[in-house]
């Protein structure tokens, strides 16, 4: 990971997976708090942590793969939320509770990540134009000093008699 940016949004992944481990958290351990699971499934919040800590390691080793996974799964989670969440606001006849807009706040911020975290995967060039091997970059990196070494050597022509 060589850009800002991804360092960034690598933060905010982390920073918004711990919080959903506080949520499933509070949920079973039955805390009051403002944020809940989409309508009680802890079971589909717990095995999304786990795509996500998984996703979070393709990331950062910059693999497409798992932006799709992170957008897909989190897609499926929170879209649907922000829809129902949305319909319930719109129709409406007596005030909303406060929890609803937390929860629809949670689930826009749910779903603005992911897209974040593939534009810029498929925005960045590097890692198209520059692939990295370890295995094999540290003979090659070195093939313009090698020939300047060449050049100077056939230069000196010493005579062993």
């Amino acid at each position: 990971m060589k850009n800002f940016s991804t360092w960034i949004l690598v933060m905010f992944m982390v920073m918004f997976w711990v919080l959903r481990i506080i949520v499933a958290l509070a949920y079973q351990l039955k805390w009051d708090f403002p944020i809940q699971p989409i309508d009680g499934q802890i079971q589909f919040e717990i095995i999304l942590l786990f795509v996500t800590l998984l996703c979070v390691i393709l990331i950062v080793k910059r693999k497409m793969v798992g932006g799709l996974i992170y957008l897909l799964s989190y897609g499926l989670y929170f879209g649907i939320n922000i829809v129902n969440n949305l319909q319930n606001i719109f129709t409406a006849v007596e005030t909303v509770d406060m929890n609803l807009y937390i929860n629809l706040f949670m689930s826009l911020l749910g779903i603005i990540l992911p897209v974040a975290v593939m534009f810029d995967l498929l925005m960045d060039k590097n890692r198209k134009l520059h692939p990295k091997d370890k295995k094999t970059d540290w003979f090659y990196a070195n093939e313009k000093f090698d020939r300047q070494l060449d050049e100077r050597a056939d230069k000196n022509n010493y005579r062993t008699m």
